[in-house]
């Protein structure tokens, strides 16, 4: 059987969908691709169990749609597989139903967070033949190519086609362990088409490594807007032997010269201890720099100062909002001051922390909203941080902030077109034109004499200067993602 691990073309006037290994949907002015871990997972398994595997993502590769659907009308594909989110699914339902019109014979499948929210959903709206629910989906996958290839019984969380109707296996359960996935075919899956247009990675070419799905972080559920905590109710991490040895390859084989970690929250405690000590005793610390996700008020001064010893460089934080009020409701474990303190000890250890923040929440007035702002202003003025995304908070089916919304009325529509970032689709004391501006600010909070002048004294090398040059132009890109004319094309038709 041959499958293909497939990102169809999303041909759009809003810009490159980031679409793949991202907890977030944005349509991005400055394209950004990033390696879409767990469908490689799943490409690496299916070929280590003999099946033809074809990588096909078709948005990094930069290719039209209906070249596309030729291409696909022609192949000798026998499975397509596709990741979707929200303000793509009815894009992929139109895409599917015109694949069946072209081959029929192809068997099509869906998997993501959003069908986990919604299944019946694609089932009812598409021909669709099979919707994988949960995270897991790179084994989910490989249980369905048995089930078809060779009569396996099918796993929890199936969606499948029964005459006229469906029926499902029932709800998913997150089985499986890290600590036996192999490692991933970077070949197969042409990680280099994720190697350099991503703004986390200063030194080129870069990749993405996942020890952990998805983060540890779990008092009632997690973050409240966060959907992976939902397709991943349990935390999951590989050892930190099979990490180094990914690492090894990494610098050996592929000469790669940074790593970025998508654990939700990089694993602490124990982990981190021997994953350090062994980057510092082998080297690689010297051979290539290393980033990951963090919580505010996870590590002491003592950790952050290993990590920078063991060639940690870039830092994220998912700050979200500088109103303790919003942290709580946001049931993100952390306060304001304890942001001030990740960031201070990190930026004392050597680390260049990134933060995430958002704006858009049903309960917070634009002074409130304004705190955000001011917070990362102070902390670019301190020097605790280098840089900084913005995004509008959207309510994700299968969230508990989407649950929420429902409960309160909060919800000004369900057209999932429209819950691409590029407006307010939740009640709120502010406007979409007032959210849109307040993310530009953001994006502007570093701009004061200070910062530029430490930017300009920190400028050491030539790929200093290189990944200056990138952060300027992500950062105009960024500023056109939230620039009021967007709302024209919010409200223009949908992408075909």
């Amino acid at each position: 059987m041959k499958i293909a691990i497939s990102y169809p073309p999303i041909d759009s006037p809003k810009g490159t969908p980031l679409l793949a290994q991202n907890r977030q949907f944005q349509y991005f002015n400055a394209p950004t691709y990033i390696y879409p871990m767990v469908p490689a997972y799943a490409a690496t398994l299916l070929k280590r169990s003999g099946y033809e595997v074809v990588w096909d993502d078709a948005i990094a590769e930069k290719k039209r749609l209906r070249p596309w659907l030729e291409e696909l009308q022609h192949s000798d594909v026998d499975l397509i597989a596709i990741e979707s989110k929200t303000p793509v699914i009815r894009t992929h339902w139109r895409i599917i139903n015109r694949i069946k019109e072209l081959r029929p014979d192809i068997i099509t499948v869906l998997m993501g967070d959003h069908v986990t929210g919604f299944p019946e959903e694609s089932m009812e709206n598409s021909g669709v033949d099979y919707v994988i629910t949960g995270g897991n989906y790179d084994l989910s996958l490989l249980n369905l190519a048995g089930n078809i290839s060779g009569g396996e019984a099918l796993a929890a969380g199936v969606f499948y086609r029964d005459g006229n109707g469906f029926k499902s296996t029932g709800h998913f359960e997150q089985k499986g362990s890290l600590h036996e996935i192999p490692m991933l075919d970077r070949d197969l899956t042409k990680w280099r088409l994720y190697a350099y247009h991503n703004g986390n990675y200063k030194y080129l070419p870069g990749t993405y490594t996942m020890a952990g799905r998805d983060c540890w972080w779990r008092k009632d559920g997690g973050c409240t807007f966060c959907s992976w905590t939902t397709i991943f109710p349990k935390f999951q991490v590989m050892t930190a032997d099979q990490l180094l040895e990914e690492v090894e390859v990494l610098i050996h084989k592929y000469g790669v010269k940074e790593i970025f970690d998508d654990t939700g929250t990089f694993p602490g405690g124990a982990f981190l201890q021997k994953f350090c000590e062994a980057m510092i005793a082998r080297g690689y610390n010297k051979k290539l720099k290393f980033g990951c996700n963090m919580k505010p008020g996870a590590l002491n001064q003592e950790q952050y100062n290993l990590m920078g010893r063991a060639g940690f460089r870039f830092i994220l934080y998912g700050v979200e909002s500088g109103n303790d009020r919003t942290l709580e409701r946001l049931n993100k474990g952390n306060t304001v001051q304890d942001i001030r303190d990740a960031m201070r000890m990190a930026k004392r250890a050597g680390l260049e922390p990134h933060v995430t923040c958002m704006v858009g929440y049903p309960w917070e007035t634009k002074a409130q909203a304004q705190q955000t702002i001011d917070l990362c202003k102070d902390l670019f003025q301190r020097g605790w941080i280098d840089t900084l995304q913005a995004t509008i908070t959207i309510p994700y089916p299968g969230t508990q902030l989407f649950k929420q919304c429902r409960e309160n009325g909060w919800l000004l529509h369900e057209d999932w077109d429209r819950y691409d970032m590029r407006e307010q689709v939740m009640v709120s004391q502010l406007t979409t034109e007032d959210v849109l501006q307040l993310s530009q600010q953001l994006y502007k909070s570093f701009m004061s004499p200070q910062y530029i002048a430490r930017k300009v004294i920190s400028v050491r090398s030539l790929d200093d200067i290189k990944f200056l040059g990138r952060a300027a132009w992500k950062v105009v890109g960024h500023l056109k993602d939230f620039a009021l004319d967007n709302l024209k094309l919010s409200s223009a038709a949908t992408p075909h």
